[in-house]
Parts: structure tokens; sequence; C-alpha cells
């Protein structure tokens, strides 16, 4: 997704490295490793989706940005190969999709888990996937190969970013990808414009030098707000980066010498010269560490595991106690309910008890602060932990005295 139809305004604001994703079963989501104890940020506009091993230059971060003939060039590349055409961006808001053909096309992703923003972590496709929503599948370097993720990377439109969760193999062959495209003679993209790295450093006296050169997104990530602080030279940069090893002093593993380190010990810098000094494919990124007590395991039960399936509003007779709510258990398994809870729009909860069996369903007599309205309400199923695991609406029309109400799905 690149538009929202209703407010494009306040819509994505895709970049070359990460898109907008509307996923048909978003429990599937939920489902996914969380590496850093964060909880992926999905609503009914979806997730956003960070494209795996790759860093495109910021079209905008921290209210600046890199290079921006890069910075687009890697956006518009990327939304080309997903099928958009005929972007317009608002004059006002560059970063924002003012029309296109398509406000939405058919895709699929590839992950294998959360990062610690709460973005899916992903290889990247345009069209259908041929197998079933939901399938492991072994990703090959065939299979990555096709990836929207790997054709940026060929066309140097991209900087290399592995991190930890990236298997050895799919890693060591996208390197090779990268440093093929970066020693191509007639290298395309960003390349013949890259500084700070092992070739040469970059001078950079403030934030208006920088916003015109093109390096590695990261480093680049980490010098704005070192310039925001005040420093007028990098002779502070080592020091500052170690007083913070979470977001600032990345934890690495540095491939040629087969050890454990952090960003400082890639990163030379002094008065006002920066300069990366191993290629960022040839280390490996830890991801954020985990905030004690952060479960990193997908939530045993997701959204979409147990549904509201039907609703007694207006039972013949007496409403209170006898107001009705059907649940079924979609899954194979049993599931514990204690601690879960069936609210109604003004806020009223009742509190649920017992196991639900695999495949079963449960009449549940609304009690408590909820009452089923009679001219229309909404229902919210939660779990012990408050994450919302179903939620279904009907209208008064909907509302006979006896009648159940069915949710179709």
């Amino acid at each position: 997704m690149i538009r929202y139809p209703d407010r494009p305004r306040q819509g994505p604001e895709p970049d070359g490295d990460t898109v907008k994703f509307l996923p048909d079963t978003p429990a599937l989501v939920e489902r996914l490793p969380r590496r850093s104890g964060r909880p992926p940020g999905i609503n009914g506009h979806g997730i956003s989706v960070r494209l795996e091993a790759i860093d495109a230059l910021e079209t905008h971060f921290g209210e600046t940005h890199q290079e921006l003939a890069g910075a687009n060039a890697a956006r518009d590349e990327l939304l080309r190969l997903l099928g958009f055409t005929n972007i317009v961006f608002f004059p006002d808001l560059p970063n924002n999709v003012q029309s296109a053909d398509q406000d939405s096309l058919r895709g699929h992703v590839l992950s294998n888990g959360i990062d610690g923003n709460g973005r899916l972590i992903a290889f990247v496709y345009p069209g259908e996937h041929p197998g079933p929503d939901g399938a492991s599948v072994f990703a090959d370097n065939a299979l990555i190969d096709q990836s929207v993720n790997a054709a940026l990377l060929t066309t140097g439109h991209v900087y290399p970013a592995f991190y930890a969760t990236l298997p050895a193999a799919l890693r060591n062959h996208l390197a090779g990808i990268s440093r093929a495209a970066r020693a191509a003679r007639d290298a395309a993209g960003l390349w013949p414009r890259a500084t700070a790295d092992p070739n040469g450093a970059a001078t950079i006296a403030n934030l208006a030098d920088l916003q015109q050169l093109v390096v590695w997104p990261k480093l680049f990530r980490r010098i704005v707000p070192y310039l925001a602080a005040g420093f007028t030279s990098f002779d502070g940069f080592d020091a500052w980066l170690r007083t913070d090893t979470v977001n600032r002093d990345d934890a690495l593993f540095l491939l040629d010498r087969h050890e454990s380190g952090n960003l400082h010990d890639v990163i030379h810098a002094e008065e006002h010269r920066v300069q990366l000094t191993v290629w960022p494919e040839d280390f490996i990124i830890g991801p954020d560490p985990t905030p004690p007590g952060a479960p990193t395991d997908p939530h045993t039960v997701a959204a979409g595991d147990v549904l509201i399936v039907a609703a007694l509003p207006d039972p013949v007779g007496a409403d209170r106690g006898h107001e009705l709510v059907t649940l079924l258990n979609t899954t194979a398994s049993p599931i514990d309910l204690a601690g879960w809870g069936l609210l109604d729009s003004a806020g009223g909860r009742h509190d649920l008890t017992g196991t639900l069996v695999g495949g079963a369903v449960i009449q549940v007599a609304a009690r408590g602060a909820v009452q089923l309205g009679n001219r229309g309400d909404a229902l919210l199923l939660v779990d012990r932990a408050g994450v919302s695991i179903d939620q279904v609406t009907y209208k008064a029309d909907k509302v006979r005295t006896g009648r159940t109400i069915c949710f179709g799905r």
C-alpha cells in the first residue's frame, strides 16, 4: 500500500527499503518471533515492512535526509519493481503519494521476525506466492534472487545491512551481489558517489554537508543526532557512541577478525572527517537487545485464533444475564481463557474463565458491566495481556427479539 484513499496526506511514506503491507491474515504476523521483544506494530492499515538485508539512503529522518537523488531513486525503483505506476507526490509533502494508477497491489513477503521498531523484516515480492498463506518456506539463493531486495542490491540502489537473524548462506550470497555491484566498471546507483567508506573519508562540517552526501545510512543515522547535540567536530564521536550500546554503538560481529565488537570499532572520526573502515557486508549487526522480562516468542494465541461468531443481544424476556455471545476456537489446541475479557463499546468488561477445547464453541452469558445494545454495538475479545483477538460490530437493523446474530467470516 502506498496511499490511503480516505486520508492521502496522512498515508504511508514509502522509501527505498520500507513499504506498507496489509496482510490477508494478520494473525500470521502475530505468530512471528519478536527478536527484540517488541510486538508487531500492526493496525487496520497494515504493518510497515523493512526490507531484509538492505539499507537505502534516507528520504526522511529526524526532519532531515540524505542525498535526495540517490534516496528518491531507490524509492522509485522499489515502487516500480512492485508494479506501481504514474506516482505523483505532494509538492509540500514530498514523501506522501498524492496520486498513482494504483493505491495498492497484490504482493507477498517472506519473514522470520519482527524488529525492535515493531516492523516486519522481510524479503518482498510482487504478485501472489504459489504456496499457501502462512506456509514455512526454505529460502535458498534462487528464491532470494527473485526478491525486490536482491534487485535493489544488484543495481546498486542500496547498501547492504546484514543482521544476525539473516541465515549465513543467504548473507554470503547477498554480500557477493553487493561487492559485484560496487566493483563493476560501469557501477550504477549510489556507488559512484559513495563516500565515508574504506575508499576514503568524508569531510562533514555541518548538517548541510551531510545532506548532500552518499554514506552508509546507519552511519548517517548516528551522525544526525550527534550534530543535533551541538558537537562541532568528530573528535568526540567515538566516546559519544560508546555511551549508549543500544541506540548508538550497535553490537557487531566482525567477519574478518572473527570477533565481536561494536559500531565504534569500524568507524574512524576526527576533526571534520569520518570514515567507515570496513565495508558493510563484512560485519553482522546484532538486533536490539530484549528488555528484561519482554518475551521474544510470538503470542501463544494470536488474533483470529478465537472468533466471536454469534451474539444474542435481545433475548425473549429480560435481557440482563440472558444476553449470549458465542465464541469459536479455530485452532486444534485447547485455549485457557483465564484472564481474557469480553468488552462492549461502552468499555464494560466481562471476565472469562475456563478452557475452550480446540475446534469447540462456547456460549458466554454476558454479565458484569457488559451489555449488548439493542441499537447496535461493538464487541471486543482480548487475551490476558490485553491483546485484541477478535472484534465484531452489529447495527440496530440486525437486532430482533429472540434472534441470534451470526457474524459471517
